[in-house]
């Protein structure tokens, strides 16, 4: 397995939620932003880090096979965070950046902030969105 020098994930959406977390120094840091901030994040990070040694995991909407009773709005907001799966993919292999596009049954989600500080030691704020990166 690579191994790289910060991980970066992405809970892509309007309100995108980004995580990077570098192990060297056992750093992370959690904000919620707009996609093309988030994008711009990336973007310097990945820059900073000589040889682009950075892996984006987000999840990939698109992948997802179940919608059970969503309504229209439910189904629509759907589509709309698939679209933001397929720019993310581009923007990154574009960027030449690495990334895994994770299946959402794959990902546990939706955890509280007291979960969250239990589960990571994090003491900052963080946003749902954040917490799910």
């Amino acid at each position: 397995m690579k191994s790289y020098d910060v991980y970066i994930g992405i809970d892509p959406g309007t309100n995108t939620g980004v995580a990077a977390w570098n192990p060297f120094f056992d750093d992370l840091t959690l904000q919620t932003m707009k996609v093309h901030k988030a994008m711009e994040y990336v973007s310097e990070i990945a820059k900073e880090i000589p040889n682009r040694k950075c892996l984006v995991r987000f999840e990939d909407a698109r992948q997802r096979k179940w919608f059970g009773e969503a309504g229209r709005e439910q189904l629509q907001g759907a589509g709309s965070i698939k679209r933001d799966c397929a720019i993310w993919e581009d923007f990154l292999r574009d960027s030449g950046i690495d990334f895994e596009m994770v299946p959402p049954k794959n990902i546990h989600t939706k955890i509280s902030a007291d979960y969250f500080k239990k589960l990571t030691g994090y003491e900052g704020r963080t946003s749902k969105h954040s917490r799910d990166a």
